[in-house]
Order: structure tokens, then C-alpha cells, then sequence
């Protein structure tokens, strides 16, 4: 699958036939050493029920799951239990606030989130408040609020979190963060990254009302979208462990191609058409370590192109990554002459060891095998108390560039104080 990311895929994937049953649910299944981990789900529309779907493979128990949609409810109620002998689990669909009253019940250990991402935070905080572990969906929050609330409900309950950000486990960027570790690159100076995914078909209903993409759009004027390509590039840097951001600055350049998009497929007179977007075609972000790394994000989800989805490059004083349509790599120390190498030249020396250990049961999962490496750590940080794989600190400083973009851009490009959000642990 490589840097394509496909959603209409996943919503295939994520209707009953395809789930229950396969996903390298057999060798998954056997890691349960003690009772099954019992999981809620809140949101099971094309992206949290193929997340059910894994989890089901790896043999946890879901006594409950909630969405507000009838249709999407009673299909994942069904996918439960076909995968569990007719066992169905308890449906909670009364309201937008449903899940408040889910994530109460004493037979939960854990909650997967997969709703829209404007709720992701405020349903995580009642989660751990109500003692139940959490995996949410990218991005963790979408105000610095929203951040200071997961981080504090987190070191207040002892809870996991956990975000899904599955770009973090893909083969050739855990590659690269191999051959880091062994000084391949030099010092590390600068970064680019971003997510350029022509997603325009994901952010309207079938009646051209918005979808919680498209409500995006019409309410954050910065890059709504970091973490698959933030991620990667924290882990490279360090971030929270060594390093942290410290400032970004971020400019927009308006919405022609939502417009023409808009005047494509919706007559003049419908609602969609009057709202006042507040969302850019694209938005570019320069983002300051403290060690004075700067790193280049770009966000366009928006203008036509074909497929095409994030994308990392990584610049050091011995070498250089990059990845946007090849992944080609050059190294000081070891290219024999002055030209780009494919990455796949270094694949046997560097696989990383996660892949090593789990490649087939990885294969039959989604983005390119990440999304099977997503669950199985999440479910071994809650069997052995943690620490988290991508933990709290990582969701809200990645995440954090939507509402400090976003401020950015309105103040004309105005330079924003990052926070720090792990209050100095960064340093330890």
C-alpha cells in the first residue's frame, strides 16, 4: 500500500464479511495469557469497525460498543457476534452524549475511539476518569484545551493512553529510525513532512450535508491533519526525549479548489454552498525544535491530484531520506557515489524488529501492515501496565499543531509558543 492511503477502502473492509474471521486472528488470539482484555468501542462507522475487527482477531471480548448511528451500530453489533458464537454486545446509540453513560459500566477495561475527530478528547478524558485504558484515533484533540485535559486526566488516573497513529510503525520509517540510532545520518538539522491526500469525496454526505471532515473545513483555518506525518518525524527527533517543539508559524493560500469542488457537485442554492469555510486549500507549517531543528509540514487534503498520502524527508550532516514518490535514501558512509539509493537496498540490515517478529501476522492488516502493529501494542501496553507505545505526551504536542496552525494563520503568520506539555520531563 505503501504512502496511499485508501479510506473508501477501509470502509470496505470494515463491513462484517471481512472482519470476524481472518486478520492473523489465530496466532493474535493465543496472546491472551490470562482473561481477554474487554473492550468498548465508541464510533463504528467504516474506520472504528475495522478497528473492532482487529481487536475481535485478537481475541478480546466487547461487551458494549456506541454510535449515534443506527445503521452502523446494528452492523458492528453483528460483526461481534459472528465473531463470538451469537454473543451480541450492548448498543449505546441515545445521543451524541451516549457514550458518557458507556464508559460507566464495571465490565470495560478498555475503550477504542473512532469517532470523528472533534470528539476524540473529550470522550477519552471520560474514559480514563471512569478507569478504563484508552486508544483513540488520530488526532487526540483539536485545542490546546482539549490537549491540557487529556494530559491531566491521564497523569491524574494512571490510565494508558494511547493514540493510533499508525504512520509510526510503518517498515521503511522504522527503518530510517534504525539506521538514526546508529549515527548514519550525523546531527539532525531538518525535516519536511506532510499529508497531501486528495480527500474532497470524504467530506460530504450523500445529501451534500458535511461530514465531520468537511465540518473541519468550515471551522479550523490550520492543518487539521499532522499526525501521520508528524509522528514519524517526532520519533526521528526525539521529541518529548530529548527534544521538544518550541514554536510554529503557519500560512494558508484560501479555498479555490473547495470552492470549484463545491460548485462541481452541489446546485447554487444548497446550504453547503452558503457556509463560510474557514479552512485553506493548503497550509504550510514551520515548526522549531529546541535544539534548533526546523521541520516543514505541509496539509492538503483538498486540491485535486491523484492519490497521494504522507510523505517524509529527513536531513542530517551525513545523510538524507526521502520519500515523497520513491523512498531513496543517501548516507555519507555508505553510498558509494553522489546519487539517491533506493531504501530497499538497506532493507535486509535494517529491518526493524517489530516486522521481524510479526511480518505475516502484519501483512493482512491495513496501511501497509501498520494498522495490525497499532492494536497488538495497544493490548500489550494494558497487559502489562504500560508504558504506552505512542503515549499522551506524543498525541498532544503532534495534535497540538491544529489550534497553533490555525492561530498562526489568522494572526497573518504570527509565531506560536508551542507548550510544554510534559512540564520539563522532556529533558529527563
Amino acid at each position: 500500500m505503501g504512502n496511499q492511503f485508501n479510506r473508501r477502502e477501509f470502509i470496505r473492509l470494515g463491513t462484517a464479511a471481512g472482519l470476524a474471521g481472518g486478520l492473523g486472528g489465530a496466532v493474535l488470539a493465543a496472546e491472551g495469557r490470562s482473561k481477554p482484555i474487554r473492550l468498548g468501542v465508541v464510533g463504528v462507522g467504516g474506520r472504528g469497525t475495522y478497528l473492532l475487527g482487529l481487536a475481535l482477531a485478537a481475541g478480546v471480548e466487547v461487551p458494549a460498543l456506541c454510535d449515534i448511528r443506527e445503521p452502523n451500530l446494528n452492523r458492528a453489533i453483528e460483526v461481534v457476534a459472528k465473531a463470538r458464537g451469537g454473543k451480541k454486545p450492548e448498543g449505546y446509540s441515545r445521543g451524541p452524549l451516549d457514550y458518557q453513560r458507556m464508559v460507566e459500566r464495571e465490565d470495560l477495561d478498555a475503550i477504542l475511539i473512532g469517532t470523528g475527530m472533534q470528539i476524540h478528547a473529550p470522550i477519552a478524558v471520560a474514559a480514563m476518569r471512569a478507569g478504563k485504558h484508552v486508544l483513540s484515533e488520530v488526532a487526540a484533540a483539536m485545542t490546546l484545551d482539549d490537549c491540557w485535559q487529556l494530559v491531566d486526566a491521564t497523569e491524574q488516573t494512571g490510565k494508558i493512553y494511547m493514540m493510533a497513529e499508525n504512520c509510526c510503525y510503518w517498515e521503511h520509517l522504522l527503518a530510517v529510525e534504525q539506521m538514526i540510532r546508529q549515527g548514519l545520518f550525523g546531527e539532525l538539522t531538518y525535516a519536511e513532512c506532510g499529508y497531501v491526500h486528495d480527500c474532497r469525496s470524504l467530506m460530504l454526505e450523500p445529501d451534500g450535508s458535511l461530514t465531520w471532515r468537511g465540518e473541519m473545513v468550515r471551522d479550523s483555518a490550520g492543518d487539521n491533519y499532522p499526525t501521520h506525518n508528524l509522528g514519524p518525524v517526532a520519533r526521528w527527533l526525539g521529541i518529548n526525549r530529548g527534544d521538544r517543539f518550541v514554536s510554529v508559524v503557519s500560512r494558508a493560500n484560501g479555498q479555490k479548489s473547495w470552492q470549484d469542488y463545491l460548485a462541481q457537485k452541489l446546485p447554487a442554492d444548497h446550504p453547503t454552498r452558503k457556509i463560510e469555510y474557514r479552512g485553506s486549500d493548503s497550509v504550510s507549517t514551520l515548526i522549531r525544535t529546541a535544539k534548533g531543528v526546523v521541520i516543514d509540514v505541509r496539509y492538503d487534503i483538498i486540491s485535486p491530484r491523484p492519490a497521494w498520502g504522507p510523505y517524509h524527508a529527513l536531513q542530517g550532516t551525513r545523510g538524507s531520506f526521502e520519500s515523497r514518490m520513491e523512498k531513496v535514501v543517501w548516507l555519507a558512509e555508505r553510498s558509494k557515489q553522489p546519487k539517491w539509493q533506493p531504501l530497499s537496498e538497506y532493507a535486509a540490515e535494517f529491518e526493524p524488529p517489530k516486522w521481524k517478529q510479526f511480518r505475516q501476522q502484519a501483512a493482512t492488516s491495513g496501511h501497509g501492515g501498520a494498522d495490525f502493529f497499532v492494536m497488538h501494542e495497544f493490548l500489550e501496553a494494558v497487559r502489562s501496565g504500560g508504558p504506552s507505545p505512542v503515549d499522551v505526551y506524543d498525541a498532544v504536542a503532534w495534535s497540538s499543531i491544529i489550534a497553533l496552525s490555525a492561530k498562526s494563520v489568522a494572526e497573518g503568520g504570527k509565531e506560536q509558543e508551542s507548550p510544554d506539555f510534559t512540564r520539563g520531563k522532556w529533558q529527563a
